[in-house]
């Protein structure tokens, strides 16, 4: 049998208003004004501790903050995640499409798993997924495979197709051995045409057919 695996911020939803908002309560916590919105944009993709790291790099902190400032960050963010962020086009129709096919649904993000949980419950889809795997969810976090393959183990699948949109999440699929659909509208910063994949969207309406594609081509 076989599923789908997503990604989450950059992929399903935009979170980086929500994101840049508790960046920015953190800063003006400690005394020091805020960044902009897509500079903190840029940082998302490899957890919560590389944000910090490069939200004190951005702004000439000391590195020996980084453990204070990271609990800061998760107090405001934890508390709130989902007042700014949106779903993309077409994400809502096209997830309630695949489940009502049967296909078992995953998630596998660098976002802790507590506020993704959040975040899904939100939107209304939390049910919709069989497999829930966040950066605090195993030992490792992508673009190590380990915990895109814990994601697919979860769901009791074979086959899996990743959806995702940034470099971190097509290496992850890379090395985990699996397919890789990239979304073109979320927070990669290499080029697309650089990033290994399967297939290519900018719409979460076409992905319907290229997964039909894509899992033909498993088969």
């Amino acid at each position: 049998m076989s599923g789908l695996i997503f990604d989450l911020d950059g992929t399903l939803i935009d979170s980086a208003p929500d994101v840049h908002a508790a960046v920015n309560k953190t800063l003006e916590e400690i005394g020091t004004g805020g960044l902009p919105l897509e500079q903190v944009r840029g940082f998302i993709g490899n957890g919560v501790g590389v944000l910090m790291e490069r939200v004190i790099a951005a702004k000439g902190l000391s590195q020996d903050a980084h453990a204070s400032l990271l609990s800061i960050f998760r107090r405001h963010y934890d508390a709130d995640p989902a007042t700014l962020t949106t779903l993309y086009p077409n994400v809502a129709e096209t997830v309630a499409h695949f489940h009502a096919m049967g296909l078992p649904l995953g998630i596998c993000t660098n976002k802790p798993e507590a506020p993704t949980r959040t975040i899904l419950e939100s939107f209304g889809f939390l049910g919709a997924f069989d497999s829930i795997v966040g950066g605090d969810s195993t030992s490792a976090r992508k673009p190590d495979p380990v915990p895109l393959l814990t994601a697919r183990d979860r769901l009791g699948v074979t086959d899996v197709i990743y959806i995702g949109d940034s470099e971190v999440d097509a290496e992850c699929a890379q090395r985990a051995g699996l397919p890789f659909a990239l979304f073109s509208g979320g927070y990669h910063r290499q080029p697309l045409d650089e990033l290994p994949q399967s297939a290519r969207f900018d719409d979460f309406a076409e992905l319907p057919a290229i997964i039909a594609r894509l899992l033909a081509e498993t088969a």
